[in-house]
């Protein structure tokens, strides 16, 4: 049995499941989880609650914050567990630059089931208005990246026991 866990970083479009599935798998593994949209800047929730994606530059000071926190967790023995969308390969970069040994969850799943689970929510400054947006950004996991793509037709228990099996991959001594 690993003795220890990599930080993990809930990625995927908005209405993915980040925040239930991380809070999930962060309960399953014995973890903190912070949710990353909790980070955002009072700018970026006012920009998106108006119907404006973020761009580049709002993102970036964002996820310094976020990566600042999961390096400064795990520099204290303490691996936490992160939803953040992580949509582009640079953001990821930036995600994993004081914690290179973090692992992506990649929550994945088509358009119309995101939709429909959108439909059924109402995020405080995320409208459903922006999910095409956020598909139009996202970029795929590259074969470098450590990460794990979880199927969303699944179960939020099946998920966490896949990624639980995943990890076996990842797990530090």
């Amino acid at each position: 049995m690993p003795t220890s866990y990599p930080p993990l970083i809930v990625m995927g479009v908005s209405g993915s499941g980040k925040s239930t599935i991380g809070l999930a798998l962060a309960t399953a593994l014995g973890l903190d989880f912070i949710d990353g949209d909790d980070l955002h800047p009072r700018a970026n929730k006012e920009k998106m609650a108006a119907g404006h994606p973020l761009d580049d530059e709002d993102r970036a000071p964002w996820l310094e914050i976020i990566a600042e926190r999961i390096g400064a967790e795990l520099v204290e023995g303490n691996p936490i567990v992160v939803a953040c969308s992580a949509l582009k390969r640079r953001y990821r970069t930036q995600l994993v630059s004081h914690a290179p040994s973090a692992v992506f969850v990649h929550l994945s799943g088509q358009r119309g089931i995101i939709a429909e689970r959108q439909a059924h929510r109402n995020h405080e400054y995320m409208p459903n208005s922006l999910l095409d947006s956020q598909f139009a950004t996202l970029e795929p996991l590259e074969a470098d990246e450590r990460a794990i793509v979880v199927d969303l037709a699944q179960t939020p228990d099946e998920m966490v026991r896949f990624v639980k099996e995943k990890l076996a991959d990842f797990t530090v001594a």
